[in-house]
This record gives C-alpha cells, sequence and structure tokens, in this order.
C-alpha cells in the first residue's frame, strides 16, 4: 500500500530547487536532539534572520545531480544524490538550509560570525570546492551515518565566495545527526574543516564548539530537581515554588545562553516514543528559543526573529515545520514520495491563522 506523503499534524504539498546564503543578521539558530522512548532519534531547529528568507519545504529525489561553486566561477565539485532528503531552502535557490535523507541522517546550517575561516580560492581544488551554502547538501544526499561523513570530509573543500544576492561571504557552520545517536560539529577553521564529536547533540551560533563545552563548567549546579529548603539561624528556606534546581539557568537570546538552555531542556525532558508524541515534546523545547519581532534590535533595525522551526524524526524519516506566520505543524513523510522522481519538488509554507473563537455562534 502506498504511504500518504502528508502526516497527520497537517499537510504539506512541494518544489523544484533550493539553497541558502545568510549575512548580518542571523545569530540566534538554535538545535538540539533528544532520544525517544524506543531508541529514535528526534532533531529540532530553529531558523532565525533579520529578513525574509522566503523558505521552501523540498524534496530531492536520488540520482539527482549537483554541480558546486568552485573559485573565480569555476565549476566545483560534481555529485550525484545517492539518497533522496527533505527539508527547508531559502531565498528558492537549489540546497538544503536543514533536513533529513532517507537513512535517517539529519543535518542544519547555523550561523558562525567572526569565526568561520574557509579555504582561500587559491588554495583550493576547484574539483573538491563547494560554496559555504551547498557543504550540507552533500552531506544529507552523499551519506547515511556520522561515522561516513567523517571518514569523507577530506573530499570536499569549502571555500569562502561571496553570495552574489548578498555580496558578503556567509560565516557557517554545520550540525549533523544520524539515527544511532551519534551527532558531529563541522566547522571552517584556518581554512580547514574541523570536525568535533557532540555527545550532547547541541548547537548554537558563535564562538567555537570548543568553547561552548567549556563554558559548561560555570552550570554543574544546575538540575531538574527541586531544591531542598535552606537552614539558616534556626529557620528554614523555601523556594517560592516549582523549578528551583534551575535557578540561574540564563534566559537571555545569546548563544551561549541558548547552548546551555538546550542542553538543560533536552537532556531532562521525559523521553516518548518516536512519532507524534515525540515530535510534539520537541515542538515544546523549541519553543522556548522562539523570538518575536522586535525583541532583539540591532543598529540596522534588521534585528533576527524566529522564521521557522523544524523538527525531525530521523527513525521514522518525518520532518516538520512551522513559521512565524504558520504556527501549526506541518509534515513530509519522505519515505511515501517517489524517491527516484527525475525533478525537485517543493512548497511555499502558507501563512495560516485559526479562526476568531472556538465556537461557533449559537452553540
Amino acid at each position: 500500500m502506498k504511504r500518504n506523503p502528508f502526516l497527520p499534524i497537517t499537510v504539506f504539498s512541494l518544489l523544484v530547487a533550493t539553497v541558502f546564503f545568510a549575512v548580518d543578521p542571523a545569530l540566534a539558530c538554535t538545535s538540539l536532539t533528544i532520544k525517544s522512548a524506543d531508541g529514535g532519534v528526534m532533531y529540532g531547529r530553529t531558523m532565525e534572520f533579520g529578513f525574509e528568507l522566503d523558505s521552501e519545504a523540498v524534496v530531492i529525489p536520488r540520482n539527482y545531480a549537483f554541480k558546486g561553486t568552485g573559485p573565480d566561477g569555476k565549476p566545483g565539485k560534481t555529485w550525484t544524490s545517492k539518497y533522496a532528503a527533505t527539508g527547508m531552502n531559502a531565498f528558492k535557490l537549489p540546497v538544503l538550509v536543514d533536513g533529513v535523507n532517507e537513512k535517517g541522517l539529519a543535518g542544519g546550517i547555523l550561523y558562525f560570525p567572526g569565526y568561520a575561516d574557509y579555504t582561500t580560492a587559491a588554495d583550493a581544488d576547484a574539483g573538491e570546492s563547494v560554496a559555504p551554502w551547498e557543504f550540507l547538501t552533500w552531506v544529507l544526499t552523499s551519506f547515511a551515518s556520522v561515522d561516513e561523513v567523517k571518514a569523507a570530509i577530506d573530499q570536499v573543500e569549502v571555500i569562502g565566495l561571496k553570495m552574489p544576492q548578498l555580496g558578503a561571504v556567509p560565516p557557517f557552520h554545520y550540525t549533523v545527526h544520524d539515527e544511532s545517536g551519534k551527532s558531529i560539529v563541522i566547522e571552517p577553521i584556518g581554512g580547514k574543516l574541523k570536525v568535533y564529536d557532540n555527545p550532547y547533540g547541541v548547537m548554537t551560533n558563535s564562538p567555537t564548539f570548543d568553547w561552548h563545552l567549556t563554558n559548561l563548567s560555570n552550570y554543574v549546579k544546575l538540575t531538574p530537581e527541586n531544591v531542598a529548603p535552606l537552614k539558616v539561624g534556626g529557620q528554614e528556606i523555601t523556594s517560592f515554588g516549582e523549578g528551583s534546581g534551575w535557578l540561574g539557568i540564563p534566559g537571555d537570546p545569546t548563544p551561549p545562553s541558548r547552548f546551555i538552555r538546550a542542553l538543560a531542556f533536552s537532556m531532562t525532558s521525559d523521553p516518548e516514543p518516536a512519532g507524534e508524541k515525540s515530535v510534539r515534546l520537541v515542538e515544546h523545547i523549541m519553543n522556548n528559543f522562539d523570538i518575536p519581532k522586535g525583541t532583539i534590535r540591532n543598529d540596522e533595525k534588521m534585528a533576527d526573529y524566529t522564521q521557522w522551526t523544524t523538527v525531525a524524526d530521523l527513525k521514522n524519516r518525518s520532518y516538520y515545520v512551522k513559521t512565524y506566520e504558520n504556527q501549526t505543524l506541518q509534515g513530509i513523510d519522505l519515505m511515501a514520495f517517489d524517491l527516484d522522481a527525475k525533478e525537485v519538488v517543493s512548497t511555499a509554507v502558507e501563512p495560516m491563522i485559526a479562526p476568531p473563537a472556538l465556537f461557533k455562534s449559537g452553540s
């Protein structure tokens, strides 16, 4: 029986083409994983940006030909998709900003300002070169596991190319996860791709991943358990309510603070079975990182806000998204599509708002 590609939490249609470039500001993306009760892995992320990305949902089939961008406008690395993948793009260009493939490998592009240091065009092998916005698509269409990505990382060079539409080199780093529970962070450092094992499955933005790991030592007293009353001078002092174990957890939207909160929530949530219950759990966790318009400001008035949030069920190869204008999760069942189709398909996530009343007149 053919599976319905549109999942019960609401529907999608679909497109052709995908890619993502960035320019300041985009400093607030948050990503994390949680384990489901039955051994599955769930991945969630938010996408923050200061102007509209016009993102679409995309399905890329197997055997689709890609051509990377090389130095000085020359052709770069060429490859054919080994695995089908689905996810989100930006600006309707042809590569994935975020997604999951048919083998349960998932990942995303996150902003990395002030630290991204790509291979220079003069030092690059044109035949192995891709632009920063093309790297994730190469990963998700070429590999089935984190171990495979690590083994092949020397087969590609990410070069510092300007995005023509923005006139700037977008500073990125990348997070990758598989259904076994392994995670890595890949960062362009000193002209090379540095790979970190990520035992927590959490990533935000700058500084470098190893800095975030060091920063964890500042929060060793945080706990989901309520703190026992304190006795001072013969008197007992109790907390005002639930959650005293989290007293001191950083609540601001900076990357270091979001990293700590993402780790805290992802490591302490009660596991649910893979599927809709775990999707909802990740959705609730990711709601803690939602940034409304206007709550972050800068001199250019282009402050970040959360344009979309995604959840990927790596066990079931399902992908969900909700947007700033449509807070209803909509899903794609990747395995229900024709994975040997000839074209990429995509669709916009249309704005939607609920009716103004819960009850009809006269009910």
